[in-house]
């Protein structure tokens, strides 16, 4: 962006680029959005947060043009406008970076970044030329380290899908940017790298919208934050006048401290013992697990929770030590093993490792049960749909039908299908690898009161979870492992963060108690 542009934006920072009043939109007998207001501002970041069904990607898709709100208006620099379609909200400067970025299989970067501009540009029969821009502009964001524009579209990682997708946004230089949940697929050094570009977009007078329900990420970022709740308004306040408690309460109509809710009780007998367990990753571990307990495993990123889990569940081999399952040695060559012995995993990455996603939902939740639905060579689809709706209602998942792809679900439904998976096989071990990660605030505490659930029932649960409070709320102990050990075990009655944390810093092993 040229010194003229950047100074003119700079100039016009704090005004209202983009309003939306009073806005409507219904879709048949359903209500999407009803008497909605938003202002997005020159040189200010505004966060648009609210659970799954709230309506944010509804509005999104109404500033964008692929909808057009039933009631109320837009304004655009103080002028009522109306897009009718994309191309029309592209043209006046607006950019949505979608949560699932479209990109043209079999191009290279560069001609999916530029796609919109090449013809207009001349850049159709000129590849070293366009190559040679799209090196120089994903350099200036430090995207270059990420991606390279001859790599082919098809061969994209999810993060690098979603780095073209900024880029192709950017480079038009818009007055008014939307990131609708712009990290779900990127790293830490991805996420990094947008938050810096954010930052810069900013500085340059760009109004930004930023949908997302990561908290930390909204207090990074935003100047303003905007709550929707059921399709309306609840409010929007400065982001120095507001706390992770006052975002929830506006969100789901509940206290943070609420969600959380356990009926701790004694636990039972051992239902997994780890005994010097080690693998390729992790050494000397000491763990247990009792009935109708839920056990927390803290620690830093690269620690080794994930690979532990993985060696618990059979995914990765065992080459030390005992793992005893109900008393008994166990040694499991693959999951099947692990699943015949009465465990349940739900991995960190659900849609590349729990979720079948171009099947239904049905067939998601059976995965686990049909050798019990089978008759001979055939399985009972009526059984299927029995099981799957009994789970469906009992875990309020929501979806139309038991047909529905599960592709389709919101990140906290498709959490529920891999959980109701488990319970239809009725496990006695529940192993849970950051079960909430990219699920809404209101999910999470859905998610929260089935694990009580479950522990009230004599289930064995082992939760591993980056987000410390929620390692706190859950836990009735919590073992905390750094360096690929254990380094210390925490009862709930004396864990705090800073205990969890000096624990998770340090490669001094404690003995851990069992």
């Amino acid at each position: 962006m040229n010194d003229s542009i950047r100074t003119e934006r700079a100039g016009r920072a704090h005004e209202v680029v983009l309003s939306a009043k009073q806005i409507g939109k219904h879709f048949g007998p359903v209500v999407a959005l009803t008497g909605v207001d938003l202002e997005l501002r020159a040189g200010e970041v505004t966060a648009i947060m609210g659970e799954n069904g709230a309506g944010k990607s509804t509005l999104l898709k109404i500033l964008t043009g692929d909808y057009r709100p039933d009631s109320g208006e837009l304004r655009l620099g103080g002028e009522v406008t109306d897009f009718s379609e994309p191309s029309q909200s592209r043209a006046a400067g607006l950019r949505v970076i979608a949560q699932e970025p479209e990109i043209v299989p079999h191009v290279s970067v560069a001609e999916n970044i530029y796609v919109g501009a090449i013809r207009s540009q001349g850049l159709l029969f000129n590849r070293r030329a366009l190559e040679k821009r799209a090196a120089k502009d994903l350099a200036r964001y430090g995207f270059d380290r990420i991606v390279s524009p001859q790599t082919i579209g098809s061969r994209l990682s999810a993060a690098q899908r979603q780095v073209v997708e900024i880029m192709r946004a950017v480079i038009d230089k818009p007055r008014v940017i939307c990131f609708d949940e712009p990290t779900s697929s990127l790293g830490d050094e991805e996420s990094a790298l947008l938050f810096d570009l954010i930052a810069t977009l900013r500085d340059e007078g760009v109004a930004v919208g930023y949908v997302s329900h990561r908290m930390n990420e909204i207090f990074r970022l935003a100047d303003r934050i905007t709550v929707l709740r059921d399709g309306k308004l609840v409010g929007t306040k400065k982001t120095e006048d507001t706390d992770h408690n006052d975002l929830v309460r506006m969100m789901v109509g509940r206290d943070l401290s609420q969600l959380f809710s356990r009926e701790r009780q004694t636990a039972g007998e051992p239902v997994l013992e780890l005994r010097d367990v080690g693998t390729d990753d992790v050494s000397h571990i000491d763990l247990t697990v009792r009935a109708g307990e839920v056990v927390g495993v803290a620690g830093l990123v690269g620690a080794g929770r994930s690979e532990l889990m993985k060696a618990i569940v059979g995914d990765l081999p065992v080459t030390s030590g005992t793992v005893l399952v109900k008393g008994r040695p166990v040694s499991f060559r693959s999951p099947a093993d692990s699943i015949a012995a009465g465990i349940g995993f739900a991995p960190e990455e659900r849609k590349a490792e729990a979720l079948i996603m171009q099947r239904t939902v049905r067939d998601n939740i059976v995965l686990a049960v049909l050798p019990k639905l089978a008759r001979g060579i055939f399985v009972s689809e009526k059984g299927e749909r029995a099981i799957a709706r009994t789970y469906i209602d009992q875990l309020r998942i929501r979806t139309p039908s038991t047909e529905q792809l599960v592709k389709n679900l919101s990140g906290g439904n498709q959490q529920k299908v891999v959980l109701a998976r488990w319970l239809a096989h009725n496990p006695s071990l529940l192993v849970l690898d950051e079960p909430t990660r990219g699920v809404d605030v209101g999910a999470k505490a859905e998610i929260y009161a089935i694990i009580d659930q479950l522990a009230q029932q004599g289930v064995a649960i082992l939760v591993v979870s980056s987000e410390l409070p929620e390692v706190l709320g859950l836990s009735d102990r919590i073992y905390v492992m750094a360096g690929g050990t254990v380094t210390g075990t925490l009862d709930c009655t004396e864990a705090t963060e800073e205990s969890i944390l000096a624990l998770a810093m340090t490669e001094t092993r404690a003995p851990a108690a069992r």
